[in-house]
């Protein structure tokens, strides 16, 4: 048996699992240091952050992860129904709190924002998820419905289209500048839990993310219109036979994921309170990780993965590179999420909990 496994490894295998081996000691060497923890020298090198410090680096981790899992939704929803990636879907999450800026600054102006925080924050919210709500339905309509019997590559190359004609339509739109969002007296500050300080911007964050996700959740898994969605990720022909509206379930499907995305793009801009025509890219992309490590495919996998993604970028950088004298290390915080991508998609393709779907009979 060793002999066959021998005989089926090729130098590829050995390259990757060296780099592999690499990084790992890397990662555990760097982080032993870090934490004052170096078998070598267990007292030369104390820990460089307390513990109320790693708490506000995990409490950002989970706001972080929040956010991607939103975004991540709609992805792992329409791989699931049409087994494509949607890579415009990074464009369908900035379209939303982009909009959704102008409202913040008019409301701001005329000082209804601080006066009333709450409705506010309501209609910002409103009005970004109906905003990538509408394009995620038109981007649907449009672009992906006409070739829904064509070729996977096809589908696949119109979607990075539709990315660069958004990103640059609303370039032209709205210009090529950062518009800044206006801050939220009432969420300035910090609540304190004895020694630990958590930010209120966090807090909510964290809650409206979890409940956006569990309102998301009950839908695709308690109502009839999401039965109707796993039946035609189950087999869109046999679906449609038995009386369920195919079209219909595609179309609900995007939406639901343009909206999830809209207010992930409201709760990004709370966190970084900055938006521009390219803001989608980044967050796209690890969104896209989270979902492809939790299993895409899979809604609480696309949540498992994104709370993994946003705490290993939140304390990943110091905790891996603090202890190996990088300097800067949390400018390395993105090349964290594609070293997570490239392994995954090399050692389990079908990530932490795989899909629950089944596989297209040929």
């Amino acid at each position: 048996m060793l002999r066959k496994w021998l005989q089926r490894i090729t130098l590829t295998d050995v390259v990757v699992w060296g780099i592999g081996i690499a990084i790992a000691i890397a990662v555990v060497w760097g982080s032993l240091i870090t934490l004052g923890l170096s078998p070598a020298s267990p007292y030369e090198f104390p820990g460089k952050y307390t513990w109320t410090q790693w708490a506000d680096l995990i409490i950002r981790g989970l706001a972080l992860g929040g956010i991607y899992a939103l975004i991540a939704l709609g992805y792992t929803l329409v791989y699931g129904i049409l087994r494509m990636i949607n890579f415009a879907h990074s464009e369908v999450f900035m379209s939303g709190p982009f909009t959704a800026a102008f409202v913040a600054i008019a409301l701001a102006s005329s000082g209804f924002l601080n006066r009333y925080p709450l409705p506010s924050l309501l209609l910002i919210t409103l009005v970004s998820a109906v905003v990538s709500m509408t394009i995620a339905v038109l981007l649907e309509r449009i672009a992906y419905r006409p070739l829904r019997t064509a070729p996977r590559l096809v589908p696949l190359i119109t979607a990075i289209g539709a990315s660069y004609f958004l990103q640059y339509t609303f370039r032209g739109l709205y210009g090529s500048g950062v518009t800044a969002y206006p801050t939220f007296a009432a969420l300035e500050g910090a609540w304190t839990l004895g020694p630990l300080q958590i930010g209120k911007t966090q807090v909510v964050i964290i809650v409206s993310a979890l409940l956006m996700m569990l309102l998301l959740y009950y839908i695709t898994q308690r109502t009839k219109m999401g039965k109707a969605m796993r039946a035609v990720s189950e087999d869109k022909e046999v679906a449609a036979l038995m009386g369920v509206d195919v079209d219909r379930v595609i179309v609900a499907t995007f939406a639901i994921g343009g909206a999830s995305a809209g207010v992930a793009g409201v709760l990004y801009a709370l966190m970084f309170p900055v938006v521009n025509f390219y803001m989608g890219f980044y967050p796209g992309i690890k969104a896209f990780t989270a979902a492809v490590l939790g299993g895409i495919g899979n809604v609480p996998g696309a949540w498992l993965g994104a709370m993994i993604l946003g705490l290993l970028e939140s304390i990943g950088p110091n905790l891996f590179l603090d202890g190996l004298g990088i300097p800067a290390p949390y400018q390395l915080k993105d090349a964290i999420a594609f070293i997570i991508l490239v392994f995954i998609l090399i050692f389990r393709p079908t990530g932490i909990l795989g899909e629950r779907i089944t596989q297209a009979k040929v």
